[in-house]
């Protein structure tokens, strides 16, 4: 018997292989596509919860400082102020509302440090910044500067308002957007408008408000 014919082995054409490099470079291109998608949106969602909890930060921040106050006057350039709180536009040199006062509870432990446990703290916004403005002692000699804190960036404006009658617990266009008295208000009100989250308001009732 005559021996069986071997089968002719073929090599790929060139348009097969032109397909299939077209195929592989689709392939390549649509997952570099959802690659940078995903790289992309998980930038965006750090990014985006850093800011959260960047304000998470500074309204905790607030609330103690503000929950905290206590009827104190300072003294600026060696004078007196007679107002405890101050508040509204242009207070600490502010590009919109600014607040001034005085808290307790500033922790110095068996009092170790040579300062109080009180300590006077502003807020105000310059350069889209909300800033936290305090320093080591409550009543500060000519010349002093009050060390500066950046709680907030792209802050487009802050508010402040004060509630001094009970009847208007309820409508806050009535507080009032400017205080400046010897007694605490009964209330105060924040308002952070924030390029990234919008209108923020906190209301906070003060223990020692009269």
């Amino acid at each position: 018997m005559s021996a069986p014919a071997t089968r002719q082995q073929y090599g790929f054409t060139l348009i097969e292989i032109l397909v299939a490099m077209a195929i592989f470079t689709i392939i390549g291109l649509a997952s570099t596509g959802v690659l940078n998608s995903v790289i992309n949106s998980d930038q965006l969602s750090s990014e985006r919860f850093a800011k959260l909890e960047s304000l998470q930060r500074a309204m905790l921040t607030m609330e103690r400082d503000i929950l905290q106050i206590v009827p104190r006057t300072v003294r600026v350039n060696s004078e007196f102020v007679s107002a405890v709180l101050t508040g509204g536009e242009d207070v600490l040199e502010s590009d919109a509302d600014g607040i001034s006062f005085v808290r307790i509870g500033w922790y110095n432990p068996q009092m170790l440090l040579p300062r109080s446990t009180l300590q006077a703290v502003g807020y105000r916004i310059q350069e889209e910044q909300l800033q936290r403005l305090y320093g080591n002692y409550v009543d500060n000699v000519i010349g002093y500067e009050p060390k500066i804190k950046t709680l907030l960036t792209d802050v487009e404006d802050f508010r402040v308002s004060f509630l001094t009658d009970r009847e208007h617990l309820e409508e806050p266009e009535k507080w009032q957007e400017s205080y400046s008295e010897k007694a605490l208000p009964l209330a105060i009100s924040i308002t952070i408008v924030s390029k990234t989250f919008g209108e923020i308001r906190r209301e906070f009732m003060l223990a020692n408000g009269q």
